[in-house]
């Protein structure tokens, strides 16, 4: 996490220091990297050092993957590389996953074996619950086998529901500003056109219906979309041009 990021990490804090971490991101991938600093600090011991990812999965939308170190990024980026793993299938299913020791955990056998030559070896996926059709999963990752007992397991499960009503809101919070910018892109799209409108019935003295016909024309002969159309038109009109 950057420095100028920096909020209360005390792991023995109350949730609101997991809403303090969406009032200070910028974006739901900032508060993703708040809280996987925040999970190592909650559930490291001093005999058991956790690296900790993050994976967000949204319809229509990229996974946003975080890392809480480099070491973590190492094995999250292998775990994606194969599309499966234990953080993706606990995102996915809704379950928790623990592989006690990656030398003798029979699952996903290629990522076993690249787990292995990053030296981890045990492996706790909690899953965050959210609201609608997103995914998140917690991938916590330790050197030592058999790193996660019972009470460990029940610590992250605890962490992971505590995080699941800021991570919603965070979502929501993306969810509008991806709209907002949507609508926004949709505002300057339907601006374009009817300026391209607009100069066309006053090149060729027509009304404009007649115009956006000969606008989608312009679009349909070149095969581009009829904004592109537009913006074509707009510009020459900037040029002196008579491109219709």
């Amino acid at each position: 996490m950057n420095a100028e990021r920096a909020v209360n990490m005390d792991p023995t804090g109350p949730p609101s220091v997991l809403r303090d971490l969406v009032l200070n991101s910028t974006d739901v991938k900032d508060y993703l990297y708040d809280l996987a600093n925040l999970a190592v600090h909650r559930l490291s011991t001093p005999d058991r050092e956790v690296f900790c990812g993050i994976t967000l999965l949204r319809p229509r939308t990229a996974a946003t993957v975080v890392s809480s170190s480099r070491h973590a990024r190492n094995l999250d980026e292998i775990q994606y590389a194969f599309r499966d793993g234990p953080c993706l299938t606990a995102a996915r299913t809704s379950s928790t996953v623990l592989v006690e020791d990656t030398r003798y955990d029979g699952r996903w056998p290629e990522y076993q074996e690249a787990a292995r030559t990053q030296k981890v070896r045990s492996i706790l996926a909690v899953p965050i619950p959210i609201d609608g059709e997103a995914q998140c999963g917690l991938n916590l990752y330790s050197l030592g086998p058999s790193a996660f007992d019972p009470d460990a397991v029940h610590t992250a499960e605890v962490f992971a529901r505590e995080a699941s009503r800021s991570l919603r809101l965070a979502v929501r919070i993306a969810r509008l500003t991806d709209a907002g910018e949507n609508l926004r892109a949709a505002m300057a799209s339907r601006t374009t056109i009817d300026l391209a409108v607009g100069i066309i019935m006053a090149r060729n003295g027509c009304s404009q219906e007649a115009a956006m016909i000969i606008l989608k024309a312009a679009s349909s002969a070149r095969n581009i979309k009829l904004r592109d159309s537009a913006a074509r038109v707009v510009a020459s009109a900037g040029q002196g041009a008579g491109e219709a």
